[in-house]
This record gives structure tokens, C-alpha cells and sequence, in this order.
């Protein structure tokens, strides 16, 4: 059994994304989507996400390809979730009430998704990761949740999924304390399924994907879909809660000064914009 070599999906013209596939001489193939962005750590835009989509998609409708790999470029980081230029632009308003959520695109993908972990999960990172069928990672890699720290008010089924993952008081730690775990410890609550050496990745990977191809690949769709329809309720969920117990969250001050800590490099003061009564 060997495997071809990685060829570029000569299609599509990406910039943030890369996107490859390679086949076993006994058949079947991977392809494996690979955000580009190493000097933001793999932060994702709505751009980032479109191009996600469209390679999913086709991964999706090629009958030669079995499994999907999503991972990030170089060794520090996987995804550490929204690039905070791009949110701090309105990209959050543009996400939470103009557009699908980044996790609907994995979900809706036919294929079994393995997400290969390096370095930073983070954020949107960590969600794209537990969402993703398998997580296998490096023993560099670091997952937690950034959103009540950096003023994202994530809501709906990308928080609610992951009491299905770790359970709820686990979920409940990791969304609303913004705790970092290291590998081993996110193997001690489910989070992922593997953890190897840094250089041992791609070769863990390969193994994943090869047993996944060995088995047959459309019991493997409806397998996927049958786990993904428990959460079939929780769709169009993003953005209700925070509409509804923070309808001007996004024209406050809160997001603004988010950014303005993020980027002078301090801790942010959400305090000050609530006054006690004793204050006022």
C-alpha cells in the first residue's frame, strides 16, 4: 500500500487556502485543505471561510475522494480563529447576521473530515477542529475558546455542539473561562482522538485515512449525516441569542475595546462601561 504524491486541485485559484489530493494505490483518495495564512497564525476572513467552502464542495461531489483533512500552515498554529483586523472591520456583524457560519460548511461536507492539529486551535480554530469528524494532534497543539475575551459573542449550535464533544460542564469551562488545554489534556476529555509527536503528524494522519478508505465510502456518507442529524435542530442558531440578549452589542463599546486591547497588547476593561448603582 503507498500513497501518490500531493498534487495542487489545478480548478481553483486560492489565496488563502491551499488545496491538494492523493490517492492510494488500492484505491481511494484524501483531500486536505490547508489554510494559508502562517503570519496571522492561520486566522480565517469571510474570504478564508468562501474558500474553505468551495473546496469542500468539491472534495464533496468527487467520487474518487474518501476523506477530507483540514489543517493549517507551518507548525504554530492549526486556526486561531477570526483575524481581529478583520473582525475589528465588521467582520463579526457580517458573520453573526449575513452569513453561515463557518462550521455549517464542514457539516454540510459528504466526506469524513480529520482535523490535523498543530500548534495553536484557538477560537474559531477550536470549533472548526471539534467539528471536524476526527481531530488528531501534534503534541504542540493548544485548544480553548477566545470569544468572551476578545468581545465575540458566539452563540448557537458552534457552542452548543460541544457539550455533544466533552460534555457540559467541560463545554461550559472551556467557552466561558477561556482556559488554554494542551494536547493530552484535550485527549483526557474527548476532545480529540490522537495525540503524536510533532514530526509523527502527517504520518498518524495517513493512517486514519487509509483505514477510513478500507471501508466503504458510502456507508461512511450516511454514517456522517445519521451523527450530524442530532444537531440538524440547532441549524440557523448562530446569531439568535446574541440578537436577542445583545441586539447593539456590535455598535457598543465593547468590540471596540476588544480591538483597541488586542492590538496596544493589554488586558482589555470591560468594566468600565458598567457602572455598579452604587457607581452611577
Amino acid at each position: 500500500m503507498a500513497w501518490s504524491e500531493w498534487q495542487k486541485v489545478g480548478d481553483f485559484t486560492f489565496t488563502d487556502v491551499i488545496y491538494e489530493k492523493k490517492y492510494l494505490d488500492s484505491g481511494g483518495g484524501v483531500a486536505r485543505v490547508t489554510i494559508n495564512r502562517p503570519d496571522r497564525l492561520n486566522a480565517f476572513t469571510d474570504h478564508t471561510i468562501s474558500e474553505i467552502a468551495t473546496a469542500l464542495d468539491d472534495a464533496s461531489h468527487d467520487r474518487g475522494i474518501g476523506v477530507v483533512v483540514l489543517t493549517g500552515a507551518g507548525d504554530r498554529a492549526f486556526c486561531s480563529g477570526g483575524d481581529i483586523a478583520w473582525e475589528a472591520g465588521g467582520g463579526l456583524r457580517r458573520q453573526f447576521y449575513h452569513s453561515l457560519p463557518p462550521n455549517h460548511y464542514l457539516r454540510m461536507c459528504r466526506k469524513p473530515l480529520i482535523a490535523a492539529v498543530r500548534g495553536y486551535a484557538v477560537g474559531g480554530g477550536n470549533h472548526l477542529a471539534y467539528f471536524c469528524d476526527f481531530t488528531i494532534a501534534a503534541e504542540n497543539a493548544i485548544f480553548g475558546q477566545n470569544g468572551p475575551r476578545v468581545s465575540s459573542p458566539a452563540d448557537g449550535y458552534i457552542v452548543a455542539y460541544l457539550t455533544r464533544v466533552i460534555g457540559a460542564k467541560r463545554a461550559r469551562e472551556m467557552w466561558m473561562l477561556c482556559r488554554r488545554y494542551n494536547a493530552r489534556q484535550a485527549l483526557e476529555m474527548g476532545l480529540v482522538n490522537s495525540v503524536v509527536p510533532l514530526d509523527k503528524l502527517d504520518e498518524e494522519v495517513d493512517k486514519w485515512c487509509a483505514e477510513l478508505l478500507s471501508v466503504n465510502p458510502t456507508c461512511l456518507e450516511v454514517l456522517k449525516a445519521s451523527f450530524d442529524s442530532d444537531v440538524d435542530y440547532m441549524a440557523g442558531s448562530m446569531g439568535r441569542m446574541s440578537s436577542l440578549m445583545a441586539p447593539d452589542f456590535f455598535d457598543g463599546p465593547d468590540p471596540k475595546e476588544a480591538a483597541d486591547a488586542f492590538f496596544n497588547k493589554r488586558k482589555p476593561d470591560f468594566w468600565q462601561f458598567r457602572p455598579s448603582k452604587e457607581q452611577k
